[in-house]
């Protein structure tokens, strides 16, 4: 019974504990920790402030995006992620807007949980870098993919423009890949999502070492490309300053 919309964790086989003495996230997957039973109840999340509807949220987007872009063959999760970035444009806004909207609630669990499933293809770069991030720094995880999306699509436009471009199509936000990021940048602004990294983490942020810890994340290995630990410190960098362009490889 979920109480957020966005790590979908009610439909996962993967559990995430932090080693505090390494201060690292260690990924636990096994079928048995898949539930039996599912029950989204919108009413459970109509208390959840607007910083975290829209934090939680942002991570639902950062699942079944990550998911559309992995090079992973998987048609049938391709098919999900893009309906499910469809549900979180239409409703993502209204529910930080509006917590007590029922249909906008019910809409958002039905987008995190499509995002879980969808990932299933893989994951990328947002989370190999907000894992080590949320675990030396005590951030939150959606807000850390939020605040990384912009900059590790351009880190990945190489090889992502042309999907992007028919996502933005599908989305009805454009037809280019400059569309698709425009709006990402638009939605995070409207939902409250800061830009710069620093905004998120006030400590000095180790870049080298957590640059280190995203090339042996999980998530690293289904990344469109596979960044080296320069790449890593690239996005890092980009998205401590805020510009987006800096992030390109």
């Amino acid at each position: 019974v979920p109480t957020t919309a966005g790590t979908g964790s009610e439909v996962g086989r993967a559990a995430l504990i932090v080693e505090t003495e390494t201060t690292r996230k260690v990924i636990i997957f096994h079928p048995q920790m898949l539930p039996k039973i599912v029950l989204l109840d919108a009413d459970f999340t109509v208390g959840l402030p607007p910083h975290l509807t829209a934090a939680t949220g942002m991570d639902a987007l950062s699942h079944l995006l990550e998911a559309y872009c992995s090079p992973v063959f998987h048609p049938m999760a391709e098919g999900i992620a893009r309906q499910g970035m469809v549900i979180v444009r239409d409703y993502l806004i209204r529910a930080v807007a509006n917590g007590a909207d029922l249909d906008a609630r019910t809409q958002m669990q039905i987008a995190s949980m499509m995002g879980a499933t969808a990932f299933q293809k893989g994951l990328g770069a947002m989370h190999a870098l907000a894992h080590p991030l949320g675990a030396y720094h005590n951030a939150h995880h959606g807000l850390l993919n939020a605040i990384l999306m912009p900059f590790v699509l351009q880190a990945n436009r190489s090889v992502i423009e042309a999907p992007l471009a028919s996502l933005a199509r599908h989305l009805e936000v454009g037809s280019t890949y400059e569309d698709f990021l425009a709006w990402v940048l638009a939605l995070r602004d409207e939902v409250g999502i800061p830009h710069r990294l620093t905004e998120a983490i006030s400590e000095t942020v180790d870049v080298p070492a957590i640059a280190r810890a995203a090339i042996l994340d999980p998530s690293a290995a289904t990344n469109p490309i596979q960044f080296k630990a320069m790449d890593y410190e690239r996005v890092l960098r980009a998205a401590m300053s805020g510009v987006v362009d800096s992030a390109a490889i």
